[in-house]
């Protein structure tokens, strides 16, 4: 597969898996987490999905399309490793959604990163939350979800918090 068709394939499950997940979403209280801003596509079907939501954004340097940049008091700017941490002491485990995208090419170095983040995002999210990732995180508490309907295996991972 070309790293085009990847692209779309991955961004394909990512909008599947969100819309999916909305009336589930939708049901549980507190704000949603958007971990890797990027150029910002997600963050603007987040405010689409789920008007009137709080959003709030990690990101190491803005460069999103200028329509789709949190306000200041809902963005956590620099390293994730750094920017978690504050967001636990400033939300708790409030999170009714958290959708990471964060990674590189480098699938050892994606997983090594993974054994962090995992745990660090499991602080901010509120038990019957979701976890939306484009890896596997392994969290004691979160449970692997089926993939909706056309969304291929491993391709995103949904766990539901408890």
């Amino acid at each position: 597969m070309s790293r085009l068709d990847s692209f779309i394939a991955r961004m394909q499950a990512q909008r599947d898996c969100l819309n999916f997940l909305k009336p589930a979403i939708d049901a549980v209280q507190g704000p949603l987490l958007e971990v890797g801003l990027g150029n910002g596509r997600t963050y603007d079907h987040l405010r689409e999905l789920f008007p009137g939501r709080d959003i709030y954004v990690f990101e190491r340097k803005v460069a999103a399309h200028p329509d789709c940049i949190p306000p200041d008091d809902r963005l956590f700017l620099g390293d994730a490793d750094t920017t978690i941490p504050q967001a636990v002491t400033r939300l708790g485990a409030t999170a009714a959604l958290i959708h990471t995208d964060l990674g590189t090419g480098d699938h050892a170095a994606n997983v090594e990163m993974g054994k962090w983040l995992g745990p660090a995002l499991d602080r901010l999210a509120v038990s019957g939350g979701y976890v939306l990732a484009n890896q596997s995180l392994d969290v004691a508490r979160w449970q692997r979800q089926p993939d909706p309907p056309g969304v291929p295996k491993d391709r995103y991972f949904i766990y539901r918090v408890s």
